[in-house]
């Protein structure tokens, strides 16, 4: 018998915070990764000699591939264990990232991404599942706050990074520093973390397999060729109408299949339709900041793409600071308060983003940078516990599938929303060039979008989720 086949999860009250540190460092691995890559597509035309514009395949295969493997992720972690799935969903990431270093063509190199990808679509939501098992409900929301701290410093760190590896060594080296951290976390994996037993009784969905995949598939990889310019219009509309159609085949064909691989009657549970609709309002709203920022800082204020990196480094701070604090608001503020403020305040420094010119000193943006990454790594780790509260342990995974994809799309229409709006801005404007006015204009209205999050967040009750932040 091996060590983590003997592993017991932590006894009630208790709180240990290796395994979630373990689940927060591979979705780290993931998101840094993914956000690296694009500082380096520059020097990938070129060693390729590729036009820049095909390199945007890079990152929307990629994409495409998570958006089709994460509905089945559920099922696969039920099927043949979460623990065995998820050190094969690392393994599989490492081995992909090796393939894409050594890649000799761009045909070579999206291949690649596209098993990363789909070992990326099983890593982060299988983790999720084991979290959910392991940790006692008291102290659901400090293990949460791991990955919501990883998510924002893989997202924040990455382009800095990534423009240092790339200046300093080569585009390989963003893709080969994955393998220390692959092989360490199977090692820590298979020390740490139990090997809970498969349950082999739920047959398949292979209809909603395909639909699902399909339609998020669609979805997904139709957005990002809109907000990146990839496809002409009428083909981008053609991608989201096969997607809204599959999607909607789909829900009728949930409501028929007694197992199906989304599903939506997990929305009964109060707690979790609330911050599945607005968790989603406040997504779509401030998951384009980043995009809208870099947009800013490179195209209106001639930054670079390290010295942009650098600059927004500042919310990743912010939100590892929250990590301390998260636990002490929510018990003293309850989750209630906690989330409507929070959305209203996001909301609110959104807008205020939208007021940077190139005359704003640095102690200005820096700071509210920093409360940006502060509020969100709050709303984001509230909304992270709150949506598992109430979920029965055996609906862990269909729920973990149903989030992440959620989850997924929704950052996806945001940023693909927001260069659409910018694409009709300039239209009306007859101009050919993004300028800060514009730019301004699109954050006031998802700030505002952010902020209206706070509506559904009054419907859940004063004491929602109490039993899952009393742990200390």
């Amino acid at each position: 018998m091996n060590v983590a086949s003997r592993i017991v999860p932590p006894a009630t009250g208790v709180f240990n915070k290796t395994v979630p540190m373990i689940i927060g460092c591979a979705l780290f691995m993931e998101l840094l990764d993914g956000s690296a890559v694009l500082t380096a597509l520059p020097q990938m035309a070129s060693d390729f000699a590729e036009p820049g514009v095909r390199m945007n395949l890079v990152v929307s295969l990629y994409l495409l591939a998570v958006a089709m493997f994460v509905p089945v992720s559920g099922w696969v972690a039920d099927r043949f264990g979460p623990r065995r799935v998820f050190i094969g969903a690392i393994a599989l990431f490492t081995l992909s990232s090796v393939a894409c270093a050594a890649a000799g063509s761009l045909a070579q190199l999206s291949l690649a991404r596209v098993v990363q990808g789909a070992s990326g679509a099983l890593m982060v939501p299988v983790g999720q599942v084991i979290l959910l098992r392991w940790v006692a409900k008291e102290n659901l929301m400090r293990a949460m706050s791991f990955l919501t701290v990883a998510g924002l410093l893989g997202s924040v760190l990455g382009p800095p990074l990534g423009g240092l590896l790339v200046t300093l060594l080569s585009w390989h080296w963003i893709f080969l520093v994955n393998v220390p951290i692959g092989v360490l976390g199977i090692r820590l994996v298979l020390h740490h973390i139990p090997d809970y037993p498969a349950e082999r009784g739920q047959p398949l969905d292979g209809l909603g397999v395909i639909l699902s995949a399909l339609a998020v598939g669609s979805l997904v990889f139709g957005f990002e060729a809109l907000g990146h310019g990839l496809l002409e219009r009428r083909w981008v509309l053609i991608l989201l109408t096969v997607g809204v159609v599959s999607g909607l085949i789909y829900r009728h064909h949930a409501r028929r299949h007694p197992q199906p691989l989304i599903d939506f009657s997990l929305l009964r549970i109060p707690s979790f339709a609330v911050t599945f609709w607005g968790g989603n309002l406040f997504r779509f709203g401030s998951s384009a900041q980043s995009f809208l920022l870099v947009l800013l800082f490179q195209l209106c204020f001639g930054l670079n793409a390290l010295q942009a990196g650098l600059l927004t480094f500042a919310t990743g701070v912010g939100a590892c600071l929250m990590k301390l604090l998260a636990v002490r608001i929510v018990r003293y503020f309850g989750f209630r308060r906690s989330l409507m403020t929070s959305s209203v305040l996001s909301g609110v420094l959104l807008a205020t983003c939208a007021g940077f010119s190139l005359a704003t000193p640095l102690w200005i943006i820096v700071p509210v940078l920093f409360a940006s990454g502060m509020i969100n790594s709050l709303q984001f780790s509230t909304l992270g516990s709150l949506t598992y509260a109430d979920v029965p342990a055996e609906l862990s995974s269909r729920a973990s599938s149903l989030s992440s994809m959620s989850v997924l799309l929704t950052i996806s229409v945001s940023v693909g929303a927001a260069a659409a709006l910018l694409g009709v801005i300039l239209q009306w404007r007859g101009q050919s060039h993004v300028d800060q006015p514009d730019i301004a204009a699109v954050m006031l209205l998802f700030g505002l979008i952010s902020a209206l999050s706070a509506l559904l967040f009054r419907r859940l009750g004063p004491q929602a989720g109490a039993e899952i932040y009393r742990g200390r």
